[in-house]
Parts: structure tokens; C-alpha cells; sequence
């Protein structure tokens, strides 16, 4: 039996070194792997990180066109007795729906009655829809313009707007989209960024877009910043001064002349001379009971009228018509918000509701509330008026 000689310390040092240079080997043929693989997942970290800061950042009108790109038809809801913004508004929305192939229906409640507004529906062309119920919207799908809380129809209350473009203070939000812009002077302006956002040209000479913007819609739109900012001499933002001059190559200065001049009823005439020759002034300003009317859209254009008055920084004017007293009110006066003022002077009449902006504002009272019906003890015209220039003089 042989006995095998004893293994001596070096050669245990060389097997150690030998695996240790064979592990090395490995690590470096395997160096090149790894490096790779890293650098692809730093790549894709970046690129992923990119992509999350596009998505955020996106602008308004591209985000705006993708909501209605993931439906087959919206209804689009103007406020109730549509002005040249609202309908201009609703216009745009319809020119970016067709980008993505979404039908649309433009909806309102109440009447168009202002021969300016009946104007700017029959000159542009625009087909609108009237409706008195929430079963004759055309469908569940509902974009709001111009106000952001649906109103003027019965189950108005129980709609949920997918999306709201407007300017005028209030609680209101879309489902899936919110843009509300109370530091604007038109909803229309934010309809031009979205345009401009989602590479729309304003120009017909310009082939360098497939979305053109037709002069109804150039026009309309412009026409609706200007109705909204007095012809941009009140309570405009950069943004209207912007989109103003976007819009400029688009127009159709003969569209806008019919939309700007329409003729003016009898009636109106006599809302305006009454507002005129029996107007009551307290200082700088102004407050007239122009009685029983048969169209309710005199009363905003008899308080236009009275603003020219020398040395008048603020009116209201109302009157009367089926069993509801209709307010309206213009201010030029840095301490008279009117919005502000209308909703204290019948803060406690009840179903009476009011606001607006700094600058305009509106509101509605019943007469039979005035009166005394519900849980008031009534008040006249006399002790009404007495509120409206205290609210003016920031007494209440």
C-alpha cells in the first residue's frame, strides 16, 4: 500500500491562484454585459422621465383634444340665452372635435334674443339646438362653454359635465377636464390657444397645417373677445390682445361689419330712452326702473347706454318681465365690484340670485318674493332701489 505524498502549502497558493485568476476571467468577459445592460437602464430612465414631463406639460387644447378624441359625439352646452362668446366657444369646440372625428351637437337653454346674438346665429351660419329638459341633450357626453355650472332647464342640477372651458368665477369642475380662466375677458381667447396649441392655422394662404380655421369660425371667435371686453377696452388680459392679433389673418371683415351692425327693434329703442329720460343719480351712480318689458335683452343695452353718462362710474338698470325683475349692471368705478354688489342687494330676498364680474353683472329676482311671498316680509321698488345704491356706495 503507497502512501501519496502530503500536499505542501505551495501548492495549495498555486490552485488558489490559479481559481482566482479564472474567477477574474469571468468578471471581466462579463464587465462588458453589465456596462450594457446599465447604461440601457439609464437610457430608459431618462427617456421614461422625458416622456412623464411631456405628458404633464402638454398644453391645454392638445389635452383638450384628446378627451374628445375618446368619444364618439358630445353634446356642447352654452348658458342659457347664448351671447356671441358662448356661441363662439361652442363653435371652436366643434372645430377641434371634427379634428378627431367627434361629433357634436351645440345645445342651449332659453332663447337668443339680443339682435346682436340673433346676428352672429344668422350671419356665421351656426346650427344650434334649443332644449327645455336634460332628456333632449343629444348625448350623456356634455362639454360646458361659457358658464361652469349647468343651469336653465329642468335636471339641469343632475348633469356632470366631462369638461368646462370658461372665465367667470364659480365652483363648477368637469369630470375628466377643468379649465377655468377667471382672469381672462372671453372664454373665446382660451378656445384661440387651444387652436394655436393643437397647430391650427388662422391664415387660408398658410398650407402648413391640415387644421384650417374657417373665417366664420376666425371671425366669430374675435367677435366673441370683443362683446365680452367691450370692443377690448374692458377687462381684458394680455391674452385677449394676443389672440386678437392671431385671429386678425383669418377674419372676414364684411361678416364682422353684419355682426356688429345689426338693426336695432322698436323696443329696444324704448328701454334705452327710458333708462335715459328717467334714470335716477346719486353721485357717480345711477339706477333706473325701466317698468314692464317684452324683451329682456333691452335691460344689458340700456345699462351700456347709461355708462356714457358724464361723470357716471357705475349703473343698474332692471325691469320687468312675467312675474321676474331682471337686473343688469356696468362699472368703470375701481371701488364698485358690480357682481360683488348685485348678490348683497338681494343677499336676502328669496330665489333671487345674482353676480357676474367686476366690471358686469346680472341677476333675477321673482316679483311675488318681493312682494312678500315665502319667508320675507316683502320689499318695494322704492326701498329696492334704496338697497342698490347703498350695495353701489359699499353700505351693504
Amino acid at each position: 500500500m503507497s502512501v501519496g505524498t502530503a500536499p505542501t502549502a505551495t501548492t495549495f497558493v498555486g490552485e488558489t491562484l490559479l481559481v482566482s485568476q479564472s474567477v477574474g476571467d469571468s468578471v471581466r468577459s462579463l464587465e462588458p454585459l453589465v456596462l450594457s445592460l446599465l447604461v440601457l437602464v439609464v437610457v430608459a430612465l431618462v427617456l421614461g422621465i422625458w416622456w412623464l414631463v411631456r405628458w404633464f406639460r402638454r398644453p391645454p387644447g392638445v389635452r383638450f383634444q384628446r378627451l374628445l378624441a375618446d368619444y364618439d359625439d358630445v353634446t356642447v352646452l352654452m348658458h342659457p340665452n347664448p351671447d356671441p362668446d358662448a356661441m363662439s366657444c361652442a363653435m371652436g369646440v366643434e372645430r377641434i372635435a371634427e379634428s378627431v372625428d367627434t361629433a357634436t351637437t351645440l345645445q342651449y337653454a332659453g332663447e337668443i334674443r339680443h339682435q346682436e346674438n340673433r346676428a352672429f346665429r344668422t350671419v356665421l351660419g351656426l346650427e344650434v339646438e334649443s332644449i327645455e329638459t336634460s332628456s333632449q341633450l343629444a348625448s350623456d357626453a356634455v362639454v360646458l362653454v361659457d358658464h361652469n355650472t349647468p343651469r336653465g332647464f329642468s335636471g339641469a342640477q343632475s348633469i356632470e359635465p366631462v369638461a368646462i372651458v370658461d372665465h367667470h368665477p364659480g365652483n363648477g369642475a368637469g369630470t375628466k377636464f377643468t379649465d377655468v380662466r377667471t382672469a381672462y375677458g372671453a372664454a373665446s381667447t382660451v378656445l384661440v390657444e387651444y387652436l394655436i396649441d393643437i397647430g391650427a392655422t388662422m391664415d387660408a394662404a398658410d398650407d402648413s397645417s391640415s387644421l384650417e380655421v374657417s373665417p366664420e369660425l376666425a371671425t366669430g371667435l374675435l367677435y366673441g373677445i370683443q362683446s365680452d371686453t367691450n370692443h377690448l377696452t374692458n377687462g381684458c388680459s394680455r391674452a385677449e390682445f394676443d389672440a386678437a392679433a392671431a385671429l386678425f389673418p383669418g377674419i372676414d371683415e364684411d361678416l364682422l361689419d353684419r355682426i356688429a351692425n345689426p338693426q336695432v327693434s322698436d323696443d329696444v329703442l324704448q328701454v334705452k330712452a327710458t333708462a335715459i329720460t328717467e334714470k335716477r343719480v346719486e353721485g357717480p351712480f345711477a339706477v333706473c326702473d325701466v317698468g314692464e318689458i317684452g324683451n329682456v335683452d333691452a335691460i344689458p343695452q340700456a345699462a351700456d347706454e347709461l355708462m356714457h353718462l358724464e361723470g357716471v362710474t357705475a349703473v343698474v338698470v332692471y325691469g320687468e318681465h312675467d312675474g321676474t325683475l331682471h337686473l343688469s349692471g356696468r362699472s368703470r368705478d375701481d371701488r364698485v365690484h358690480m357682481g360683488e354688489t348685485l348678490r348683497h342687494a338681494i343677499s336676502d330676498i328669496p330665489m333671487a340670485s345674482a353676480g357676474g364680474h367686476a366690471r358686469m353683472g346680472g341677476g333675477q329676482l321673482s316679483i311675488d318674493h318681493m312682494n312678500g311671498i315665502g319667508p320675507s316680509d316683502g320689499i318695494s321698488h322704492e326701498e329696492f332701489e334704496e338697497r342698490l345704491f347703498s350695495a353701489l356706495a359699499g353700505e351693504r
